[in-house]
């Protein structure tokens, strides 16, 4: 440093850095979890399978459609990537066809008033090929479904046959048992009436009422779910134009070829042509004739249909249609499309030779989904028309397996009557969206708790920062409990990302969520201990991320940046910034009366305050919390959970009022056991079992030397003759009560 040579920049100790975790996705194509690469940049175009539309949506469908919609708003709103969702919605299919048969045969059956005896023949007519269908089942899930079906129209055969057998007028049958008959017997009687007179109902529009009606449904539901509608719906019934030319392409391929005007789809010419392989997701369920032929339906597995097949292998991509099905023109003639080809001339139509993200429930795989992949790489002759294909879990009821065909399922509005969308989709968010999920009490218990974990946060960190400062009060000294906090504040946030990365495992990233929650609690609970102010700054921004990972997961609606919202959707934000300035006035009001009332020691006044604390406010969704020497808490609360609060409160206090009582009457009776035992003793023997302190007694039984051998003193003596006598009373009592009888 001689001061002569010009100073140079030292150099720089660049740092050394860390990789970031990359997002991987568990692709049922490698049976792996793969870092996920959109094919464009940022863009992503997803195709789920939507819902056949005939009957009410269930929670099976919520346990697809709303892990879908978690992870799209994750991949969206997270990890900011620009999603393309497509969904469709089957509105052709065999179920459906058969269901909107059956019902307008016995809608017209019902419309025709059949006699009782009528009602009572064709029952037992549909009977019979009923209990040979029971008798020939041996799936011991489906058997105990069909035989409770069976009792229960058993049942409610018994009074019509009896009526019509004593001769009873049909107009009396008919309003008392006809009702209840029609109602248990109504699947054997549609089965029965779509059997005979099924191939007569012609009419298209009968099979586009049915589910037009459903798809409505479907649509309440998810909204009512908070299920992000998809921003293209593709219909079958808009689509077979579409359809017919994605078939003809396949067949002019050569992968495809006609039979008795249905047309069928190659499954050995694919998989023995260079670049294709059939049944990438499930190799090993090739020739599973049972799931094969569900894939089909079941108006296309007669003995003629199967017969048009090359090989058992084969699936119809068009199906000619028969007397009581819909119909299309096609350079085939009249049919309607396959089941796996609507998919894939939609998903084709609208993105293209290939897509990044395909999803559905884990049952479509094959061969739904297997079909799909070998029929549209067959139309674009790629390899590729799915890169990564997502499947969510299975759903089960109580450990029990959940199917609508066994009629075991719970719809989503009856799920909803139970609990709110947002404990059903905290519930599946503390579950792998890939993994089995249970629906139980239990499951939605540990919802509903983490749901009253996080709002009793939120609530005390938003009673905080409404606490008066000025603008520079509230930047307050970091000391060595704040800077623990937010150091576990980052870790937990990376925690988080790190779990959304490794296949979106929400499950665990609530559960780094919790820990942070408990943490920050821990915090607040110590400054409220030591009676200080907890930082303001922190704790907000510590609620601000939790609310917005909440948000992204679509636990939270509206725009209110900490907590649930409290009133109606929209609601919240006004609600709370309009009320609080009011409740604090009533708040600070009702502090002052009770400071009054307790140094004057006006227990009714302080009764009153209680009174609009416990009864008043909740009625209201406004809970008050008083804390010793402390400015009493305000949270707004949702009224229902208030109430249910203060019944639980109720009960609580019953129950301890119920065990004082039984308490006090058990000590009770063992006084009076006690005091019965101590009646039976007789005087004369009631010293002498104390050898500890008396070693000689008179004929009477009075003690007359202690345990050392001297004489008792005179004054000892007197205190002893007054207990001698006492008991000598009682004895006498119980003696005069047994000559009594009492």
């Amino acid at each position: 440093m001689s001061g002569k040579g010009k100073r140079l920049l030292p150099p720089w100790s660049p740092p050394t850095g860390s990789e970031p975790p990359k997002l991987k996705l568990y692709n049922s194509l490698t049976r792996n979890k793969e870092v996920f690469v959109p094919q464009n940049g940022k863009r992503v175009l997803w195709y789920c399978c939507g819902p056949t539309v005939y009957d009410a949506s269930h929670m099976g469908h919520a346990r697809s459609y709303i892990s879908f919609d978690i992870l799209r708003r994750i991949l969206m709103n997270y990890f900011r990537y620009d999603v393309f969702y497509c969904m469709n919605i089957t509105d052709i299919d065999d179920k459906i066809i058969r269901r909107a048969r059956q019902n307008y045969l016995l809608e017209q059956y019902r419309q025709k008033k059949p006699t009782a005896s009528q009602i009572l023949k064709d029952v037992l007519t549909s009977r019979e090929p009923f209990q040979a269908k029971l008798a020939e089942t041996t799936d011991p899930d489906k058997k105990q479904m069909l035989e409770k079906l069976d009792s229960a129209v058993s049942a409610a055969l018994g009074p019509l046959q009896g009526a019509v057998e004593s001769g009873t007028s049909d107009e009396v049958v008919t309003d008392q048992s006809e009702p209840v008959l029609l109602e248990e017997a109504k699947d054997l009687l549609s089965d029965w009436l779509d059997s005979q007179f099924g191939s007569q109902v012609t009419e298209n529009s009968i099979f586009s009422l049915l589910p037009k009606y459903w798809e409505g449904e479907y649509h309440k539901d998810m909204e009512a779910l908070n299920v992000l509608p998809p921003d293209v719906l593709t219909r079958v019934s808009e689509y077979v134009p579409e359809i017919v030319d994605f078939v003809k392409k396949i067949v002019d391929n050569g992968y495809g070829y006609e039979s008795n005007g249905s047309v069928y789809f190659d499954t050995a010419k694919f998989d023995s042509s260079h670049n294709h392989s059939y049944a990438k997701l499930v190799p090993e369920a090739v020739g599973d004739q049972k799931a094969l032929e569900e894939g089909e339906g079941d108006l296309s597995i007669s003995a003629d249909r199967l017969s048009e097949k090359r090989s058992q292998n084969d699936f119809a991509l068009w199906k000619a249609s028969k007397p009581g099905e819909p119909s299309w023109e096609s350079p085939w003639g009249k049919g309607r499309p396959g089941w796996h080809i609507e998919c894939s001339a939609m998903a084709g139509s609208i993105l293209g030779e290939s897509m990044d993200i395909h999803g559905g429930g884990f049952d479509l795989r094959f061969p739904h989904h297997d079909n799909e992949l070998a029929q549209s790489e067959a139309y674009f002759e790629n390899d590729h028309w799915v890169r990564y294909f997502l499947h969510t879990g299975h759903l089960t009821i109580a450990g029990c397996k959940m199917s609508k065909s066994l009629k075991n399922f719970i719809t989503i509005k009856d799920a909803l009557a139970k609990n709110t969308a947002r404990q059903l989709r905290l519930a599946f968010l503390m579950h792998s969206w890939k993994d089995t999920l249970d629906y139980s009490n239990n499951t939605m218990e540990s919802a509903i708790q983490y749901e009253k974990f996080l709002n009793e946060f939120f609530l005390n960190v938003k009673d905080i920062l409404r606490t008066p400062t000025d603008i520079t009060g509230q930047f307050e000294k970091w000391e060595a409990a704040e800077i623990d906090l937010n150091k576990s504040f980052y870790g937990k946030r990376s925690a988080v990302h790190e779990a959304l990365c490794d296949n979106i495992d929400t499950r665990t990233a609530l559960e780094e969520m919790r820990a942070l929650v408990s943490h920050s609690n821990s915090y607040m609970a110590s400054r409220k201990s030591a009676r200080l102010m907890p930082n303001r700054t922190l704790l907000q921004t510590i609620a601000v991320y939790l609310t917005d990972m909440l948000k992204t997961f679509g636990a939270i609606e509206g725009t209110e940046a900490i907590g649930f919202p409290v009133g109606g959707n929209g609601e919240s934000a006004d609600l709370e910034s309009t009320v609080m300035p009011y409740l604090r006035v009533l708040s600070d009001f009702r502090e002052g009366v009770r400071k009054i009332a307790r140094e004057q020691k006006v227990t009714d006044i302080l009764k009153l305050c209680d009174s609009v604390r416990d009864e008043t406010l909740p009625d209201l969704g406004v809970r008050l919390e008083d804390h010793e020497g402390l400015p009493t808490v305000m949270k707004l609360v949702d009224r229902e959970t208030l109430l249910k609060e203060k019944e639980e409160k109720r009960k609580v206090l019953e129950e301890e009022k119920r065990r004082k009582k039984e308490d006090a009457a058990r000590k009770k009776q063992e006084q009076e056991m006690a005091k019965l035992a101590k009646m039976k003793i007789p005087p004369s023997e009631m010293f002498r079992s104390e050898l500890d302190k008396y070693s000689a007694f008179d004929d009477k039984g009075f003690p007359t030397h202690d345990s050392e051998g001297k004489e008792i003193s005179k004054g000892q003596i007197k205190k002893l003759r007054k207990l001698y006598e006492v008991q000598e009373k009682l004895y006498n009592d119980y003696l005069q009560m047994s000559q009594n009888g009492s």
